[in-house]
């Protein structure tokens, strides 16, 4: 297939990058660089059927030649980026979306949304089905993102049904794994440097909430898996036996790190409106997918690391 792929030089979207080609599709990857990187893309430079086009996906989007697929991966996405960038979040998920849905539509191509568990919010439901329509704080730090996820689902469905947009939405669960930012305010680069440092690891309110933390390699087989289905409407797409407590998660960064670093409990969250749990319900991914994820937390925290190590 020839790809489009928004996004492409993220944490996620390089992982993707290297699969799609590794499977022998073209790739045409756009990115404004905001938070995305080039060096996470650097190794495809010079490779058959991979180009790179510097561009905001918020501004019209043209590709020259024919496309099969657009996959929409491009949204600053850490918490840092709530505060840093608000309203270009914003804008990514309703004018970035809609670009991308436009030349999908213009192309007669399949689209992909990379949607995000971040629209379930502090959710009242556990673990999470994709029939549970959330409970999100509009006016908080996270709304911009968690609207903004919102808003560009509700956009795919509506080019869906209306311009026959053949679609796709993954929900992404607490992704880790190389490439991620050192400084984005995600737990897991937080504490892996913290720990590296031989710093505090700051663990926010008395570190009782959770998180289910999926290796990126799971992630990527599962979007693979999911592009070939022929299903619209949202699939989550995590580790539903990982879910742990940051303080738990911080202790065995201190472990596998071999660290002297001690905990530090700070008050309050680094961010408003911090959800109090998070677990997928995959049931949908195993039938759909025949989908489970195969990375052991410990085995990923270790690659995980050492990336951070040698970066």
């Amino acid at each position: 297939m020839r790809i489009l792929i928004t996004g492409g030089a993220g944490f996620l979207g390089s992982h993707l990058c290297d699969r799609l080609l590794d499977e022998g599709h073209e790739l045409i990857v756009m990115d404004n660089l905001l938070t995305g990187r080039a060096k996470n893309i650097a190794h495809l430079f010079g490779r058959d059927g991979f180009t790179f086009i510097k561009h905001d996906v918020t501004q019209y989007i043209y590709v020259k030649g024919p496309l099969d697929y657009v996959l929409h991966f491009a949204s600053p996405a850490s918490p840092d980026d709530f505060s840093r960038y608000p309203i270009r979040i914003l804008k990514v998920g309703a004018h970035g979306t809609h670009n991308a849905l436009g030349v999908a539509r213009a192309k007669k191509a399949k689209f992909f949304l990379a949607s995000t568990s971040e629209i379930y919010g502090d959710p009242l439901v556990h673990p999470q089905p994709e029939s549970y329509l959330g409970n999100v704080n509009t006016l908080g730090v996270r709304g911009v993102y968690d609207e903004a996820k919102r808003f560009a689902e509700a956009m795919t469905m509506a080019y869906h049904r209306e311009s026959e947009v053949d679609t796709r939405i993954v929900r992404i669960f607490n992704t880790y794994g190389p490439r991620m930012r050192k400084n984005d305010g995600r737990a897991i680069p937080n504490f892996v440097n913290q720990a590296l440092a031989g710093e505090p690891l700051k663990v926010y309110g008395d570190g009782s909430q959770t998180r289910s933390i999926c290796y990126v390699s799971d992630l990527i087989d599962g979007i693979y898996r999911l592009m070939h289905t022929d299903y619209h409407t949202p699939v989550n797409i995590g580790n539903p036996a990982s879910e742990t407590s940051m303080l738990d998660l911080a202790k065995k960064i201190i472990e596998l790190t071999d660290s002297k670093s001690e905990i530090a409990l700070m008050p309050n969250a680094q961010i408003g409106d911090d959800p109090q749990m998070r677990q997928p319900d995959i049931t949908l991914a195993q039938k759909l997918l025949g989908w489970e994820p195969k990375v052991t937390p410990e085995e990923g925290l270790r690659q995980t690391i050492a990336w951070f190590r040698g970066n």
